[in-house]
C-alpha cells in the first residue's frame, strides 16, 4: 500500500480516507517496528483527530476543539503507543508541517554536557526554527548545570512558545502526565503556555499497553 492509495481529492483538496489510513499506518508501523505492531479499535479516534488536524478539516477540527495553527500534545498512558504513532503521522504530513521527533529525556543529557546552547539549539536562538516533537516530556531527569538546577524542557517549552507567537512555529509533545502534573513539574507558567501551543489529544485512561 502507498500514500497515494489513500489520499482522495474533492474540489482538489486532499480527504485521507479514514479505513484506508488505518491500515496504511499498520502496514508502516510493521515494516519500522515489527509484526507485532497494530493499530487497535480504541486508536481510530485519535488517528482521526490527528488526521482532521493535518488536513485543516473545518468541520472535524471544530467537532473536537482542534486549532489548526497549534501543534499536538498526544497524552496517554505508558505503551498506549503515542510515539509511534507520532513517528507515523510525520508519514502522512505535508513538507510545511514535517517534524523531526526528539526524546526529551536525550534534549537533557545533552545539557548536562553541552550547557544552554542546548537550550538556545531547540529554541529561540534558530535562524530557520522548524517544528519538533518533543517526545516523553514530564520523565526526564532534573540537570544541574555549575551547581543550579535548572528545568532544561521548561525552559526549552518556554522558549518555544515565543516562537509560536513571534513566528507560529509549532511545537509538538507526547507525555505520560495529566494537566496537574505538568504543572507540578514544570509550573503554571509553563501549563499555562501550553494550552496556548498545543491541541490536546488524549488517549482514554485505560487505553492498553501495546508493550505487554
Amino acid at each position: 500500500m502507498n500514500l497515494s492509495d489513500i489520499i482522495l481529492y474533492k474540489n482538489g483538496v486532499p480527504h485521507y480516507d479514514l479505513t484506508n489510513t488505518i491500515q496504511y499506518l499498520e502496514h508502516i508501523g510493521k515494516k519500522r517496528f515489527g509484526a507485532h505492531f497494530y493499530i487497535s479499535p480504541q486508536d481510530t479516534e485519535i488517528v482521526y483527530q490527528v488526521l482532521s488536524w493535518i488536513i485543516n478539516d473545518v468541520e472535524a477540527c471544530k467537532k473536537y476543539n482542534i486549532s489548526h495553527r497549534k501543534g499536538i500534545l498526544l497524552s496517554g498512558p505508558v505503551g498506549c503507543g503515542k510515539t509511534s504513532l507520532m513517528k507515523l503521522f510525520t508519514t502522512l504530513m505535508p513538507l510545511s508541517k514535517s517534524f523531526i521527533i526528539k526524546p526529551a529525556r536525550e534534549v537533557t543529557m545533552e545539557f548536562s554536557k553541552q550547557g544552554y546552547d542546548v537550550i538556545h539549539r531547540y529554541s529561540r536562538s534558530l535562524r530557520s526554527p522548524k517544528p519538533i516533537c518533543f517526545d516523553d516530556i514530564g520523565v526526564e531527569p532534573p540537570m544541574r548545570y555549575f551547581g543550579d538546577q535548572i528545568n532544561v524542557i521548561g525552559e526549552i517549552l518556554l522558549s518555544r512558545y515565543e516562537l509560536f507567537v513571534s513566528k507560529a512555529v509549532q511545537t509538538h509533545a507526547t507525555t505520560n502526565m495529566n494537566a496537574e502534573e505538568i504543572e507540578a513539574r514544570y509550573g503554571v507558567r509553563v501549563r499555562s503556555r501550553l494550552r496556548e501551543m498545543f491541541n490536546l489529544i488524549a488517549f482514554p485512561a485505560e487505553a492498553e499497553d501495546k508493550r505487554k
